[in-house]
C-alpha cells in the first residue's frame, strides 16, 4: 500500500548475485502478503531466514466466544482490561468475526526475549497511551500517542516501550489493510481530495543489521495457535531491502477532517479499509455552518454493518457518560443515534474536540468472554434516560 521505499545496501538488479565482503552470497527473500500478484519487498539477509533449530509445543490463543448471535446495543470499558507485563499475554480479543478481530492490550514491558509474527492477519495497532519503537527487519518506527502502526502479516517484530503505561487498540485483519480506493489515483497516489497524503505516512528508518548466531525465538500466530519456533540467527540480519510492502505509521492527528454546511456522513472520516470492514478517524473539527444545521448525528440504521466506536479523548456531544477507552457496539438491524437531549444541546456549537476510532464491519461481530467481563450492562437502556 505505501509507495516504493528502500533502505541499506541492495544489488543493482533483483535476483542476481549480491556478495558479502568475504565473497559469500547474501540471502535474498521475497516478502508479499498475496503471493506473487500484489505488493512485495525484497530483503537481503546475512543468513538464510529458514534455519530452524527447534520447535516448541504450540498452544491455543483463540478467543473464547461467549455470544455468537446477538441484537443489542453494547458498551465495554476498555481500560478495565487488566495490564499485563508481557505484550502477547496482554492482548485480549473482545469482538471477532471471520474478517477481523478487535483486540485490547495494556502491556507493561517491552518484548525482549522473543520476536512475534502474525502469520494470519495484518495488524493495525492504534496507540492510545504510551510511546516507544517498533523494531522490524525493515528498520525502526518510533511511535507515540495517536499513531496507527500498520504491520503486514508475516512481519517479524518487537515492540519496545518507554514506560509501563501503555494502552493499545488493535485490529487484526485477515485481508490486507489498505487506503480507501476512492482516495487513490489509477497509479496508487493519494489524490487531492484525500484527507491525508504521502507526506503523512512515516516509513521505517534506521536500519540496523544484527548479524548474530544463537537461539532466537519467534512466536508465530497461525489459525488461533501460537507456534514457538527457534532460529539459528537473529531475524534482523537484513543489510538492505526495497519494495512496497512494509510496516508504516500514520498519526490520527495528521488526519484532515472533511466538513460541510450540514452534517457529513461517516465515510468522510474513512482512513483504512479491508475486506468487509472500514476504519474511520473522528478528529477535532469545526461543525456544520448552515444557519439551521444540527451538529449532532442523526438517527441511522445499520442494516448492513455493525458499528464499533472506540473513544480516545475529548467531549462527545452525542453520547452520555463517555470514558476514555470505552467501546460502543451498535449491531446491524436496529437504529441508533444521539442520546436524549443531545440534539438540542448540540445546536449552536461551533466545534468538537472529540477523538475516536470507528470500525464498521459488514458481517456481525461476536462477543468474547473477555468482552463480557468489561461490559456496561446498562448501556442498552441509555436512550430511555
Amino acid at each position: 500500500m505505501p509507495h516504493y521505499h528502500k533502505l541499506g545496501e541492495i544489488p543493482h538488479k533483483r535476483h542476481t548475485q549480491f556478495r558479502k565482503p568475504d565473497g559469500t552470497l547474501y540471502s535474498e527473500q521475497l516478502f508479499s502478503t498475496e503471493g506473487f500478484s500484489s505488493h512485495y519487498s525484497l530483503l537481503y539477509h546475512c543468513h538464510p531466514p529458514t534455519e530452524i533449530t527447534k520447535v516448541d509445543e504450540p498452544y491455543s490463543v483463540a478467543p473464547r466466544i461467549a455470544e455468537e448471535k446477538m441484537l443489542k446495543h453494547r458498551s465495554f470499558q476498555g481500560f478495565n482490561i487488566a495490564p499485563a507485563p508481557d505484550f502477547l499475554d496482554s492482548r485480549k480479543a473482545v469482538l471477532v468475526n471471520n474478517d477481523c478481530q478487535v483486540v485490547l492490550a495494556a502491556p507493561q514491558q517491552s518484548m525482549q526475549d522473543y520476536f512475534y509474527k502474525n502469520a494470519d492477519a495484518d495488524e493495525m495497532i492504534f496507540v492510545h497511551e504510551g510511546a516507544g519503537i517498533l523494531h522490524t527487519q525493515y528498520g525502526q518506527l518510533p511511535f507515540g500517542y495517536g499513531d496507527y502502526l500498520v504491520i503486514p502479516r508475516g512481519t517479524i517484530y518487537q515492540l519496545s516501550f518507554d514506560n509501563a503505561q501503555n494502552r493499545l487498540f488493535i485490529l487484526e485483519s485477515y485481508s490486507p489493510i489498505r487506503f480507501p480506493k476512492r482516495y487513490l489515483s489509477q497509479y496508487g497516489q493519494l489524490m487531492e481530495h484525500a484527507p491525508f497524503c504521502e507526506r503523512d505516512i512515516r516509513q521505517p528508518q534506521n536500519l540496523q543489521t544484527i548479524d548474530q548466531a544463537g537461539d532466537f525465538l519467534i512466536r508465530i500466530k497461525k489459525k488461533g495457535m501460537m507456534y514457538p519456533i527457534h532460529y539459528a540467527h537473529h531475524p534482523f540480519d537484513v543489510v538492505g531491502w526495497d519494495g512496497c510492502e512494509y510496516p508504516f505509521a500514520f498519526s490520527i492527528h495528521d488526519f484532515e477532517p472533511i466538513t460541510g454546511r450540514v452534517h457529513q456522513p461517516p465515510p468522510v472520516h474513512q482512513t483504512f479499509e479491508g475486506n468487509n470492514f472500514v476504519v474511520c478517524s473522528f478528529c477535532p473539527r469545526l461543525f456544520d455552518y448552515h444557519p439551521l444545521s444540527i451538529p449532532a448525528p442523526y438517527n441511522h440504521s445499520n442494516i448492513d454493518s455493525d458499528e464499533l466506536l472506540y473513544y480516545v479523548d475529548g467531549d462527545f456531544m452525542s453520547r452520555k457518560h463517555v470514558t476514555r477507552g470505552m467501546i460502543t457496539l451498535h449491531p446491524g438491524g436496529i437504529p441508533h443515534g444521539p442520546h436524549p437531549g443531545a440534539v438540542e444541546k448540540s445546536i449552536g456549537a461551533r466545534e468538537t474536540k472529540e477523538l475516536a476510532v470507528m470500525v464498521d464491519t459488514f458481517h456481525p461481530l461476536q462477543v468474547t468472554e473477555a468482552a463480557l467481563a468489561i461490559e456496561d450492562q446498562q448501556y442498552v437502556m441509555s436512550w430511555a434516560e
